[in-house]
């Protein structure tokens, strides 16, 4: 077995495309021994933790935008770099143990577009440098300043886009300090935002070139074994609402029937709350039959705390991502107590 077909046999079985895997969704709540594992307390140092840590099993640089053309039809757009360790650490050539891929999408209330791109560290094809910062996968790019201004760049056979990312805000730190916990037994990320770019640029679709303008939201998520063996998927959302105020909110779903559930909420100018285990509620409203499978599309979302009472609504019920490793994700519109817009990835749904 060649390198590049070994690759993509450990991404398959790590990211959970085998039907016979049972231990949470996408491999996730295997266990993952000789691998570092996220710590309460840990000090976030930048730039360096914009960059890679391959000493940590999964990791990824996540981008989603809410765009809007000249004529006010709206646009979500996807960019993510995934970083995947066949073992700890990192090695010259094809030594190395870093797997890399790569997804992108375009989604509008009557279409979604979405293309892939595999890599393996050491080669120069992928990878993260973290001053300058620069994240890549061939021609696919992020490069730039987090806290300033970013190019945001991707292809795929039937679109494109080039956008700028001019930061507006804070980074944002989810859970104790950047610690995300995601179950009960303990299991957990180093994970922070940059919810405040403001977007400017460009999509090609095969009808033309689309100006665009809207907004956009960097996850940046690190760990070894973030979920529990008897999680199965999550449904996750980040929403930005007209007051300025923004959330981050997710439930995972476990097979025994239980939820866990975690959310921050986001002021204006960037000072956050986190909130622990069954403060948000989502609740699903109506589903949509999607790629063979019935998906929730329309969901209600409580923090009472907050005086959170919303629905959100699917922008395209068909935003499926049917790639190697398949999910739903696309953007969503948001009404009730607040009114904005955000996005919506869910995991774990049908024969995934």
């Amino acid at each position: 077995m060649n390198d590049s077909i070994r690759s993509l046999a450990v991404i398959v079985w790590l990211f959970g495309c085998a039907p016979a895997l049972a231990q949470g969704f996408a491999g996730l709540g295997t266990e993952a021994e000789g691998f570092a594992l996220p710590q309460p307390g840990r000090a976030f140092s930048f730039p360096q933790d914009h960059g890679a840590h391959p000493d940590y099993r999964i990791e990824w640089w996540y981008v989603t935008a809410n765009l809007s053309g000249p004529d006010g039809a709206p646009y979500g757009l996807q960019w993510t770099l995934f970083r995947s360790a066949l073992k700890p650490g990192e090695a010259e050539g094809w030594e190395s143990p870093q797997v890399w891929f790569g997804h992108a999408a375009v989604t509008s209330a009557t279409m979604h577009r979405a293309a892939e791109r595999f890599g393996r560290g050491g080669t120069g094809q992928a990878g993260v440098t973290a001053a300058p910062f620069e994240a890549w996968i061939d021609d696919w790019r992020m490069a730039g300043d987090l806290l300033g201004t970013a190019q945001l760049s991707a292809t795929g056979t039937d679109f494109a886009y080039d956008v700028t990312l001019r930061a507006a805000g804070p980074l944002v730190f989810h859970g104790q300090d950047g610690f995300s916990v995601k179950s009960a037994e303990g299991q957990a990320s180093h994970y922070y935002s940059q919810p405040f770019f403001e977007v400017e640029g460009r999509l090609v679709l095969p009808e033309g070139e689309i100006p665009v303008r809207g907004t956009a939201w960097l996850d940046r998520e690190w760990s070894s074994q973030p979920l529990a063996e008897t999680q199965s998927g999550w449904d996750w959302f980040s929403l930005s609402f007209a007051s300025g105020e923004k959330l981050m909110g997710f439930r995972l779903r476990d097979t025994g029937g239980g939820d866990f559930t975690s959310a921050t909420w986001i002021e204006a100018d960037g000072t956050t709350t986190p909130y622990a285990d069954g403060a948000l509620v989502a609740t699903r409203l109506a589903e949509s039959p999607v790629a063979g499978r019935r998906v929730p599309t329309r969901w209600r979302v409580t923090l009472a705390d907050k005086g959170l009472d919303v629905t959100v609504d699917a922008l395209n019920a068909q935003a499926w991502m049917g790639l190697t490793v398949p999910y739903w994700e696309g953007p969503v519109t948001v009404s009730g107590s607040h009114d904005g817009r955000g996005y919506l990835e869910m995991t774990g749904y049908g024969d995934e």
